[in-house]
């Protein structure tokens, strides 16, 4: 059950303790603690999301220069993802989807060779379990105040950047053995998320469509809640990088709609629509940034068979990668949520022009599902210099 204001109190005063917190305004300028909480007239759950908080030793952004100890060894931006925490507590999400890039990996976590203990501590397999080891112990608070926390693997979870950006099965085996607990179906996830939890499907249920060669167990992965329904996918399985696994996606999604489903969910790390945040407007020359596809549009025809599926069944898709936060409506119906804003160093340079003005901003996003069916998303996010919380955006989804 989620915990009362009054026993979050020790949180929250830590929190305060540890770095200098901007206070949450709304739209209006007028502040308030809490603008979603989840005992709220009508309010059947919410849950949060957003991704992206491990650092970078070799390219932070300018503005975290320079790089305390702490965040240059556990390769964290610890000072924005705990603002981030602290607040998504405060609102009293049921649930966070943190949509991968939690570390910066990018390894090959397999066991190493070397006997020696300069060179087990300096393996890649050491190297992803610290990591690991580091973001559990940040996020573990959520866990006792009432908001579980549910993982998405990112391409720096999978992939390994000298072996040219691929995911490896030992770096799939990692993630396992590192998030499995909180994917399981724990006593802790009991606690907190109550009655109406089910159907969990976390098993290797790989569909032959999809053609992936690697167990994808705990890593593709669905449940449903309260009449809603939520599937985390691998955006980047072994042998097929920066591909959904959309026959599996829809198999899902069918039988949870013939279980009553009205609302579906679905996260991934990578995006199915490239958001190019590079100005263009005049008189400066046109920079589409990034320049070319980020995400699943890579492959045109296989992003437009999962994006299919998203729509045809009036889904909303939550992604990262990107770091940034951006909406947008790619066909006009289903909704594509980025919010790759969770501390990693962002796309756009400070000072660059470019098309929104949140573009360098620490976001979020909290959504609610009411008693009638409604759906609201809101997002909230600060400045990169750690200005006050602001509301960034509101959107009914189907």
């Amino acid at each position: 059950m989620i915990q009362s204001k009054k026993n979050r109190k020790p949180f929250i005063a830590s929190t305060l303790t540890l770095m200098s917190l901007g206070a949450i305004t709304l739209a209006s300028g007028q502040v308030a603690e809490n603008p979603i909480v989840d005992e709220s007239i009508g309010s059947v759950f919410s849950f949060s999301t957003v991704g992206d908080s491990r650092q970078d030793p070799a390219a932070p952004d300018s503005t975290m220069m320079p790089l305390h100890g702490q965040d240059s060894i556990w390769l964290q931006n610890t000072k924005a993802w705990f603002r981030i925490e602290k607040s998504i507590a405060e609102q009293r999400s049921k649930m966070l989807f943190f949509n991968g890039d939690m570390i910066m990996g990018y390894g090959n976590a397999i066991a190493p060779t070397t006997t020696t203990i300069a060179g087990i501590l300096g393996s890649d397999l050491m190297a992803f379990y610290k990591q690991y080891a580091f973001w559990r112990g940040l996020v573990a608070p959520l866990l006792e105040t009432g908001t579980y926390v549910i993982p998405v693997p990112g391409n720096h979870e999978t992939q390994w950047k000298a072996g040219g950006k691929k995911a490896q099965v030992a770096n799939e085996n990692a993630w396992r053995d590192n998030m499995g607990d909180l994917i399981s179906n724990n006593p802790k996830l009991g606690a907190i998320m109550g009655s109406g939890l089910g159907a969990p499907h976390i098993g290797d249920e790989r569909n032959p469509a999809d053609s992936l060669s690697s167990d994808q167990s705990k890593l593709t992965y669905s449940f449903d809640y309260r009449g809603s329904h939520f599937a985390v996918i691998n955006t980047d399985p072994v042998g097929k990088d920066s591909h959904a696994p959309t026959q599996w996606l829809q198999a899902d999604l069918t039988a949870a709609q013939a279980r009553g489903a009205k609302h579906f969910f679905v996260f991934g790390h990578k995006p199915a629509y490239t958001y190019f945040y590079g100005s263009v407007i005049p008189p400066l020359p046109a920079l589409p940034l990034p320049g070319k596809p980020a995400g699943l549009d890579v492959d045109i025809p296989a992003r437009n068979a999962f994006w299919d599926v998203i729509e045809s069944f009036h889904a909303t898709y939550f992604c990262g990668h990107e770091h940034i936060f951006n909406t947008m409506q790619p066909r006009g119906g289903a909704w594509q949520i980025m919010v790759g804003s969770g501390g990693s160093p962002f796309e756009a340079n400070p000072g660059a022009a470019t098309i929104n003005a949140n573009d360098r901003k620490y976001a979020w996003a909290t959504v609610k599902v009411d008693s009638l069916d409604n759906v609201q998303l809101k997002a909230f996010g600060f400045d990169d210099h750690f200005g006050a919380t602001t509301l960034l955006q509101t959107i009914a989804l189907p």
